[in-house]
């Protein structure tokens, strides 16, 4: 049995980010997809939060942990992977800023844009899942699009000024965590500036098969999806 067991759901990118960083940091992982079987009560017993990706490791003082960030930190913490979370506490802070900063910010845009092309179901409260009339609905997934060059702005000129990543010559997780993101803006064909191009191909270079092996999965789903929009047109 592997040191750690890894829940996924193949097309989601924050799993991406996950299945990601365990293959780039070399970690001895088993990956059990559970697509169809979440929600059960074996699963939520472990994952109340009923939320993937969820790392099992007997180090854990309850056995489990979700939220891609924070198992990104612990195993880094854990295996002393300085290289994807630096110990110098101002660079560690730029990249828990960036992440920070995608899962408060950026992110919630992304699903506003992405979800509904998608099939994804959206949060509670949003415009998508209110009585909201179909016109409506689509108004707010394109204001969400237009919403996300500021953010993603912020990327080119804070984080990324000056340096290939975030974490500097080498990826972190925070380029993890992002560059990931980034994979979702294809399903709605969003016109990603030439610097986010360049970064994501060239995160994909640095982490060569760690990274295009799991996001094959993710552009997978993204081709099925938009395949079957163009079946129904």
């Amino acid at each position: 049995m592997a040191t750690h067991t890894l829940s996924i759901l193949k097309p989601s990118v924050n799993n991406l980010t996950t299945r990601i960083f365990v293959r780039a940091a070399g970690l001895d992982f088993d990956e059990v997809d559970v697509w169809g079987k979440k929600s059960t009560p074996e699963f939520l017993a472990k994952d109340p939060a009923d939320l993937t990706p969820l790392l099992e490791e007997a180090g854990l003082p309850k056995g489990a942990l979700w939220e891609s960030c924070a198992i990104m930190q612990y195993l880094c913490n854990k295996h002393g992977l300085d290289r994807f979370y630096p110990t110098d506490p101002g660079e560690r802070a730029m990249v828990d800023s960036a992440m920070f900063y995608l899962v408060g910010t950026l992110y919630p845009l992304v699903t506003r844009a992405t979800y509904p092309a998608l099939g994804f179901p959206q949060y509670a409260g949003e415009v998508g899942t209110s009585d909201a009339d179909d016109a409506m609905k689509v108004k707010a997934q394109q204001d969400a699009a237009a919403a996300l060059a500021g953010p993603l702005d912020v990327y080119r000129a804070w984080f990324l000024d000056g340096r290939q990543f975030i974490g500097g010559d080498h990826p972190s997780i925070a380029d993890i965590r992002f560059a990931a993101s980034l994979e979702f803006l294809r399903a709605i064909d969003y016109d990603l500036p030439a610097w986010a191009e360049e970064y994501m191909a060239s995160m994909e270079a640095a982490l060569g098969e760690a990274y295009t092996e799991p996001a094959t999965d993710v552009r997978g789903y993204i081709d099925y999806v938009k395949s079957q929009a163009l079946q129904q047109a």
